[in-house]
């Protein structure tokens, strides 16, 4: 970490390297010799300390160098060219300086920069870029100030080059301040329209405050945030329960999650936990502790807390124990700083909003503030196991929850990792108490309670729209008006769908039909007659890609007594398997779960005839009954370099609040999109109105 105290700003500091060469120009100037000594002298105080610490500013060695060859030239050799020529001469100097630092990569403002800013930040390519932009700045100073004293006299010299000096000056302390800002949001202004919600003005039966299209959990926590907080909300769900992905169904006593297997974001400062708080809910009501063992090589790995899986892994990977230890240090100090600023709206906000939320200078500040996790948000997955690691295998079973993000190591965002996987490790994953749909039916009640209204197997047929304006939605032959709607449907759905692509400007369709739909899944669930109480929650099988969840062990009251439920998932590609209710696609189905149940067998022996109850869903399942493309469990795929569309759209008034848009897939991430939708409808004011 740099020093934070120092007298003098990083930018400003090209002030002080001038100060030499202004005493220069103004006593040489006026034929004064002293105008040589002086700056020598200045520039060896400003240079000696340089020296001591090994880091040399190109502009106070230029100086010392400049200035002792003026002194030797002018005192020795009764030359007087330096003084009779110093604008031209030291004008042209600096400009050599600033090309050949642009020649080198090594922009002459870098010095100054790194200053304020930890060594992770140096060779970040928005750091450097600004530097660029800088030297390039003062490079066309210097040699149109060479040029003014080339063709001008005294006064008119001083006074115009010193007006450049001044405006180089000025612009090297603000274009670092502006700069972040601008390239973080100048996609987000052309979407960052206002629309004024008064929850106090009266309102006809069809009229509501706001419309949501959608029961996952990305709608039903901005759903359930705007009831609390007084506004009248709709929410409009096709299927016959909320929920979405977080739901679960009911055979003969045995309760099976569609999707839901362990959830994070339930620690101090997670947004569950804020969610909840912010809700009058209790995370003892709603959620238990999960139980996971990752089988690895042939190997059985459990251990409950962080400090035990550090020891177990230490064990594994003797030579690597000192690297192991130092991994998860940084990983939890980054993990606190994503989550620094969190408490006040109750999640982590991407770089254009906190810009609106808490102006510029802290996104400047943010790679001051946020070191380790700044490290993280610029680097795949792979690269930061790469840097502590050199054993592949330990390194591949530090993959093993990447399958919460479907992606590879080399294509997962090390910050994607870090608040999806690493979170497990620190404070374990939970499971929903009573089934997913006892949370999702919480928060349906907390919008009822508070006056606003779910409707059920109502589909959304159209968004209506005026002059790319929100009007409300379309239901059939029925009409609801709002000035504000939330999408929580997919994001194709929802503006080649429902917004219409007649609506929309045809680069932004183009974008939207270019995005790649991340993976999905096929999952059996089992009613067994077993006690089964003997194994943990989450069986994670790395060797054979495929896990086994037996919830009923988190919470007993998912099965009847002395019987279990049984949940196996594994990956699936939607395109393998044929049209739904088709002879070929029955078989398909019935041959992968048959494949799944026999892997399972290793496991859990003669597990197949034990099974009551038995059930699968396919990628088409899912497509089918939450309308996501493809059956895709976290919407749109994650990896690096895939640009998720914003949570405001170009249809004034529409939001995005799911795993279409920031952060992602996964019950924590679309709660984090449905509070920030819900504080940007409050205008960031999230008191009770």
């Amino acid at each position: 970490m740099q020093n934070n105290n120092r007298k003098i700003p990083g930018m400003l500091y090209i002030l002080v390297s001038f100060i030499p060469w202004i005493i220069y120009w103004v006593l040489s100037g006026m034929g004064n010799k002293l105008g040589i000594v002086v700056p020598f002298v200045i520039s060896l105080f400003l240079v000696v300390p340089q020296i001591r610490k090994k880091s040399l500013n190109p502009t106070d060695l230029t100086s010392v160098l400049y200035f002792s060859i003026a002194t030797v030239a002018t005192f020795i050799f009764n030359l007087n060219i330096f003084v009779e020529n110093s604008g031209f001469l030291g004008y042209s100097v600096l400009f050599l300086m600033a090309l050949f630092s642009l020649i080198i990569k090594q922009p002459y403002t870098l010095q100054a920069s790194k200053k304020d800013y930890p060594e992770i930040y140096w060779k970040d390519k928005l750091f450097l870029a600004i530097n660029n932009i800088i030297t390039i700045i003062w490079l066309g100073i210097f040699i149109v100030n060479a040029v003014i004293f080339l063709l001008f006299g005294m006064p008119l010299t001083i006074v115009l080059s010193n007006i450049l000096i001044g405006f180089g000056i000025a612009f090297s302390v603000i274009f670092p301040l502006k700069a972040p800002t601008y390239f973080a949001t100048k996609e987000f202004k052309k979407y960052d329209w206002n629309v004024e919600v008064n929850p106090q003005m009266p309102k006809e039966e069809n009229e509501f405050d706001v419309i949501i299209i959608g029961s996952g959990i990305g709608g039903l926590t901005c759903g359930a945030l705007l009831s609390k907080r007084g506004y009248k909300v709709l929410v409009l769900e096709q299927h016959y329960q909320v929920g979405g992905y977080c739901s679960s169904f009911k055979r003969n006593g045995f309760v099976f999650n569609t999707g839901v297997e362990d959830v994070s974001g339930l620690w101090e400062r997670g947004p569950l936990t804020y969610l909840l708080s912010e809700l009058g809910l209790k995370k003892e009501d709603l959620f238990l502790r999960n139980t996971t063992k990752y089988i690895f090589k042939g190997k059985e790995i459990e251990a409950p807390n962080l400090e035990e899986f550090i020891s177990l892994l230490s064990k594994m990977f003797p030579t690597e124990k000192e690297n192991i230890s130092a991994f998860f240090k940084e990983a939890k100090e980054a993990y606190y700083e994503c989550y620094k600023d969190a408490a006040i709206y109750g999640t982590p906000l991407p770089a254009e909003l906190i810009v609106k939320v808490f102006g510029e200078r802290k996104l400047l500040n943010y790679p001051k503030e946020h070191p380790h996790f700044y490290d993280w948000l610029n680097k795949s997955f792979k690269q930061k196991l790469d840097e502590f690691f050199k054993d592949e295998d330990l390194k591949t079973l530090l993959c093993a929850l990447l399958a919460y993000i479907g992606t590879t190591p080399d294509k997962t965002p090390a910050s994607a990792a870090l608040v999806a996987c690493i979170p497990y490790y620190l404070y374990g994953g939970y499971f929903t108490k009573g089934g997913a749909q006892k949370f999702a039916n919480s928060l349906k009640n907390v919008i009822e309670i508070n006056g606003g209204k779910v409707l059920l197997n109502h589909k959304v047929d159209k968004i209506l729209t005026e002059g790319k304006e929100v009007r409300g939605v379309k239901v059939k032959d029925k009409i609801f008006r709002s000035p504000v709607v939330v999408a929580n449907a997919n994001a194709k759905t929802t503006f080649l769908e429902l917004v219409g692509e007649e609506n929309l400007d045809e680069k932004f369709i183009e974008y939207i039909k270019s995005l790649k739909m991340s993976p999905s899944c096929f999952m059996v669930f089992l009613g067994v007659d077993m006690d089964l109480s003997n194994y943990p929650t989450l069986i994670k099988n790395l060797d054979e890609g495929y896990e086994i969840l037996i919830n009923s062990n988190t919470d007993p009251s998912l099965a009847p007594k002395g019987k279990a439920t049984v949940t196996l998932i594994t990956f699936a590609n939607y395109h393998d398997f044929p049209e739904r209710g088709t002879k070929e696609y029955l078989q398909k189905k019935k041959e992968f779960a048959k494949k799944l149940i026999k892997k399972a067998e290793k496991i859990i022996p003669d597990l197949s005839k034990h099974i009551i109850i038995q059930d699968a869903a396919t990628p088409k399942t899912f497509e089918r009954y939450t309308s996501m493309p493809e059956g895709a469990l976290y919407a749109f795929d994650q990896s690096i370099g895939v640009k998720r569309p914003c949570f405001k759209t170009p249809i004034k008034g529409l939001y995005l609040a799911s795993a279409s848009t920031f952060p992602g897939g996964g019950i924590e991430a679309v709660a984090i999109s449905g509070i920030i939708c819900a504080n940007d409808i409050c205008n960031w004011k999230i008191k009770t109105l």
